[in-house]
């Protein structure tokens, strides 16, 4: 089993719980409130230890409480914190969210510390690794640092991982290093600039994106599973139907899933049947990190 190296960001995410998602200029009077620690970077790093995984995380925060009961917090999950930076300048990452009746939600995030995360913050142990290891990253730290990361570890045979969040257009040498990407249907029409919609256009994105030397194509369609574009393999994986109460973390259980799996050298497709499991339990619970599922409940 390899290990799984997070790279990536973390914040405290103040959630609030309404009938709907207030449009410009409104106000809407919500329910609950709760505070959680989040950050996309934080949220797999969680998901990928509850599943089992073995799992080191790297990221920057701020001299603040907000950073202390992040990394206590992570500590907790049976994490690697070792390599985590403190950033003397700026505050650790928050995320302001709404949540709507139907499990939709509304994210600003203010990144802090995170968007100060450089090539010369991570130690050169983190890349240590074998061939078993997964490198897993987001979009939520400076795009050189992730392109770092992917150029140093793919080059000594790791296998790198990118949840292309927040959706941005991404370089090809970027992409061609990668093992496996999972872009949502906005991320994919982000990068593709093909609108995902349905089975045929995921499968017109997942294609143009294997065509840039991505291994593995992952389309994440919420309720109607993911599409897989691999080697010899080009379909749509179902996923078990649930009531959905919140969809803040289901990208990144799904994400921290396939990591694990991979890990666990799981084929590509058993890795997605895997991910879209974890993915389905994580959206029928509050939170982000909360509502990572442990590998027990799978």
């Amino acid at each position: 089993m390899g290990r799984i190296i997070v790279i990536g960001s973390s914040n405290t995410d103040m959630v609030v719980k309404a009938k709907r998602i207030p449009s410009p200029g409104e106000t809407v009077l919500g329910g609950t409130f709760f505070m959680n620690p989040g950050g996309k970077g934080a949220n797999q790093a969680v998901a990928a230890a509850r599943l089992n995984g073995n799992v080191t995380f790297v990221t920057k925060v701020g001299y603040d409480l907000f950073g202390e009961r992040s990394k206590s917090l992570l500590e907790k999950e049976g994490i690697d914190t070792r390599f985590i930076i403190k950033d003397p300048e700026n505050p650790s990452g928050i995320a302001l969210i709404s949540v709507d009746e139907n499990g939709e939600n509304c994210i600003v995030v203010a990144p802090g510390a995170n968007m100060t995360l450089s090539a010369y913050d991570i130690d050169d142990e983190v890349f240590n690794t074998t061939k078993e290891d997964v490198f897993l990253m987001q979009l939520e730290i400076p795009l050189s640092t992730v392109e770092f990361v992917a150029e140093k570890a793919s080059a000594r045979g790791s296998k790198v991982i990118l949840n292309p969040a927040p959706a941005k257009q991404l370089p090809g040498y970027l992409l061609s290093s990668l093992f496996a990407i999972t872009p949502n249907e906005v991320e994919a029409e982000t990068l593709t600039g093909i609108p995902v919609d349905d089975p045929l256009t995921a499968g017109k994105a997942a294609d143009k994106l294997f065509s840039k030397g991505i291994k593995n194509v992952i389309i994440t369609m919420g309720a109607a599973g993911a599409f897989l574009r691999s080697e010899g393999i080009s379909q749509m994986v179902p996923v078990v139907p649930v009531k959905a109460v919140d969809t803040t973390a289901a990208g990144d259980v799904f994400t921290a899933g396939l990591a694990v799996a991979i890990s666990e050298g799981k084929d590509i497709l058993e890795a997605v049947n895997f991910a879209n499991r974890a993915a389905a339990i994580s959206v029928t619970r509050l939170g982000a990190q909360a509502s990572a599922p442990y590998r027990k409940e799978l």
